[in-house]
């Protein structure tokens, strides 16, 4: 699919961002001209400009399952990397610093897969940062070591976990499907043995036959609900990492003997006016 021609009224958002065209297809990019602190409000996705998308482009976002959002703005030129400067928070519809906070002349990116399942439009990464996952295709086709840290939003979470889970039953199904003809070739030998019919052939395969083993306790659907489990401690632990990183951006202070409270809902969305106190 070609670039999109804008249709828009451009610049979109010229307080906060400045596009950089480049004549190459799919090269334009836009550069930060504002400063945020860790998880800082960027922008808010609003209706208009955006629109809901009949089908998935290579432009649109997707904000749910089976939903899709057309920006129709300069937004479009916040590209893919795998070490992204924003969040697309598409529960609360609004884009959000990283981590690191934001600073005038910083690359907008944001990591694609963290809000695509299966891309429209996939394509090689060529971001540079040492983390580079290559290929760009939506989160269904990574692996969850190449997601672990990362941002997801709760669809792309979801469908992740229904993969698994499938993956799960898949591997727990596999032998259980082999067993019963296991089982009834023993039976069937057996009982040939015991009506004195078999022949020499037919009674020295029988009784080589070794007996179906009991599932080992480290079987196939162990592995993947403990390694599952893993992605989850992983995820966990970036999560706390990240809140660490804000709550030491913000250091919060002790105002008139009432001691604040970590951040609230308000600012890990994007509002950073706290003002929540005990």
């Amino acid at each position: 699919m070609a670039p999109i021609k804008p249709h828009w009224s451009q610049p979109s958002h010229p307080d906060i961002q400045d596009v950089i065209v480049n004549d190459a297809e799919f090269t334009t990019k836009s550069v930060s001209k504002i400063a945020l602190p860790p998880f800082g409000l960027f922008a808010k996705l609003e209706f208009p400009p955006c629109t809901v998308a009949a089908e998935p482009t290579y432009a649109t976002v997707q904000i749910g399952r089976d939903k899709h959002l057309d920006l129709n703005s300069d937004l479009l030129y916040i590209n893919h990397s795998c070490e992204p400067s924003l969040i697309f928070d598409t529960a609360n519809m609004v884009i959000i610093a990283g981590p690191k906070g934001l600073q005038p002349g910083d690359e907008l990116t944001f990591f694609y897969p963290s809000t695509e399942w299966d891309m429209a439009q996939p394509f090689d990464c060529f971001c540079g940062a040492p983390t580079c996952r290559g290929r760009i295709a939506g989160a269904r086709d990574m692996t969850r070591a190449q997601l672990d840290g990362m941002w997801l939003n709760g669809h792309i979470r979801e469908l992740l976990e229904e993969r698994e889970q499938a993956a799960a039953v898949a591997a727990a199904a596999a032998p259980a499907e082999t067993a019963p003809a296991k089982q009834n070739g023993s039976a069937t030998a057996a009982a040939t043995l015991t009506n004195g019919a078999a022949s020499p052939h037919t009674t020295k395969t029988a009784a080589a036959a070794p007996a179906v083993p009991a599932a080992p306790a480290d079987d196939q659907t162990v592995r993947a609900l403990r390694e599952a489990l893993s992605h989850a401690e992983k995820a966990v632990e970036a999560a706390r990492l990240a809140l660490a990183s804000y709550v030491a951006a913000v250091k919060p202070a002790t105002v008139a003997g009432a001691q604040r409270r970590g951040p609230t809902s308000r600012e890990l969305s994007g509002e950073m006016g706290g003002d929540t106190s005990v």
